[in-house]
């Protein structure tokens, strides 16, 4: 069996230091986390108290811009499902963290559920009034409107699987959002290695914007994309302080910025919101 070539390595800032190489997918243009820890050894990769996902973490610099834009981007995500979908409706937001999203979309009128597989963010969602469970398949007797998926599909060890288990769960002609990373962007060939959104080996999976379309043509048709443009500008901070040991830095900023400025031409922008909707499965 002939293996999938190295891409790229990249190292563990956050908690191991261990490093890891990004096997190249031709099939579907994205890279593939090598080794990839099983799920019950996954687990500790998460045990830091700087996984901001998984907590409402406001000290230093970089938490407190995360919660600042976080706050903005949440207006904008309930926005985006409200236009996608003609209105409220019932929807599953998979990966809900601490459970903000969620609370968004109750105030616009969302019936509302979620999946956290991390206890201590169920927790906080819990003090939010917000009831979340542990595994998708909670939901089998139920239809959903919208599906919603914010940078968590890089983590799924059975993405296809969960990819497979939306569909099901979806209403006729019910709409898909999941937002990841795109490792094509300019600060991802800017930082190399040293490129924050790699956080292997938490991201298991690194896609590019032919990806998904690849992945979910048979089931999912593409509506259209949307740019995270903050993105560009948390990653780079983050990059940054892994790169050179600076917990804020202007240049992070720049490269931010040119990678947002770049991507209007290219459209390979740092992280993209991929919108589908429901198809019949071909036959």
């Amino acid at each position: 069996m002939i293996q999938n070539p190295v891409y790229i390595s990249a190292k563990d800032y956050l908690v191991s230091g261990e490093e890891f190489q990004l096997l190249y997918d031709s099939e579907f243009e994205m890279l593939i986390t090598n080794p990839r820890p099983q799920n019950e050894e996954l687990a500790k990769y998460y045990e830091s108290e700087n996984y901001i996902s998984h907590t409402d973490k406001k000290q230093g610099v970089v938490s407190f811009l995360y919660q600042t834009v976080k706050k903005y981007s949440l207006h904008k995500k309930v926005k985006l499902i409200q236009k996608l979908n003609k209105g409220s409706g019932k929807l599953l937001d998979v990966g809900a963290g601490t459970g903000d999203f969620l609370v968004a979309a109750k105030s616009k009128g969302w019936e509302i559920s979620g999946v956290e597989v991390n206890e201590n963010a169920r927790n906080l969602a819990r003090e939010k009034s917000v009831s979340l469970n542990n595994s998708i398949n909670s939901f089998n007797d139920q239809k959903f409107d919208v599906i919603t998926m914010w940078h968590v599909l890089e983590h799924i060890s059975n993405y296809q699987e969960v990819l497979q288990t939306c569909y099901s769960l979806l209403k006729e002609h019910g709409i898909l959002v999941i937002a990841v990373p795109n490792y094509k962007s300019y600060d991802a060939k800017y930082y190399k290695s040293h490129w924050a959104a790699y956080d292997v080996p938490r991201h298991l999976w690194h896609f590019s914007r032919t990806s998904l379309p690849k992945l979910l043509k048979d089931t999912f048709h593409l509506i259209c994309e949307k740019p995270m443009i903050f993105d560009s500008f948390y990653v780079s901070l983050l990059s940054e302080k892994y790169k050179s040991a600076k917990n804020f830095s202007l240049k992070a900023f720049v490269v931010g910025l040119r990678s947002n400025i770049k991507a209007k031409r290219t459209k390979e922008y740092s992280s993209i919101i991929y919108c589908f909707k429901k198809t019949k499965p071909a036959v």
